[in-house]
């Protein structure tokens, strides 16, 4: 899966007449081009790479009808599988199967979403779970984080903001138009004074779970790299405490960081 690096609003505003007259135009058009394009894209895929290109191919478009779905179906899907506090059908980026994937992890499918949760699993066992989608844009429901992953003899770099009670991991939010990079390098350099060498960024993966301090439904995302370092570790702006975490400490942080407390430890990583 590609790693997407440029950053859409979910939604762009504008005049209502240009967005029907726009729906209208691409209608005619898929009516049109839909036939030829699919059946010139069925004999290419075959001539080229055989079976398996056929299967890549409608494999795709899948994806693509599913990703369709997710914004045409979403007012039904948010009313009938989910509840209302329920991580919400509609982000045109991602699919049906990853939005139904995330409400699973939340514990906030109704019934109904349940009971077609587990007709998916038997026929592919445990399908909305591995089709969750971390790379998604971020929406009003996905907080997108970068984080540090800082290791010393097994303990983990945390820290505490003024105020809360609960450790993290150092980072922070992304601004607009900036990298993974340019967003480590300044949270860490104005919480923690250092300065992240990005020559030695290494991308450790994404982890995801429901937002402290936020409703029910609302993710937190953290895109998680180790790095070496310039300078030396002071806590500083809103940190008022700097410390070093072993597995055991496990409750004392927030849900996205209790996940990436797994990882480490099952990879060695954390004692």
């Amino acid at each position: 899966m590609s790693i997407k690096t440029q950053r859409y609003p979910a939604t762009k505003k504008g005049h209502p007449a240009i967005g029907i007259l726009l729906f209208v135009i691409s209608i005619i058009l898929l009516i049109i081009t839909a036939p030829l394009g699919f059946i010139f894209g069925l004999c290419k895929s075959i001539l080229k790479k055989g079976i398996g290109g056929l299967s890549t191919y409608l494999l795709q478009i899948a994806i693509s009808i599913d990703q369709l779905g997710n914004v045409l179906m979403a007012q039904l899907l948010n009313t009938i599988w989910i509840n209302k506090m329920g991580y919400k059908f509609g982000n045109r980026d991602e699919t049906i199967s990853s939005a139904l994937g995330r409400n699973k992890q939340l514990n906030t499918l109704n019934s109904f979403g349940r009971f077609i949760d587990a007709i998916l699993d038997r026929i592919d066992p445990n399908h909305s779970l591995n089709s969750i989608d971390y790379y998604v844009e971020p929406s009003e429901q996905i907080i997108d984080k970068i984080a540090w992953i800082h290791l010393v003899d097994g303990k983990l770099l945390s820290t505490r903001s003024k105020g809360r009670s609960c450790f993290y991991i150092p980072g922070g939010k992304r601004e607009d138009g900036e990298t993974d990079a340019e967003t480590l390098s300044r949270e860490i350099k104005e919480e923690l004074s250092v300065q992240i060498q990005l020559s030695s960024l290494q991308f450790m993966g994404v982890f995801e779970a429901q937002a402290d301090h936020h409703k029910k439904g609302i993710l937190v995302r953290m895109r998680c790299y180790k790095a070496n370092y310039i300078g030396d570790l002071n806590p500083n702006s809103e940190i008022e405490e700097m410390v070093w975490l072993n597995y055991s400490d496990k409750e004392k942080v927030s849900e996205v960081d209790k996940i990436i407390f797994d990882f480490l430890k099952e990879k060695g990583e954390l004692n």
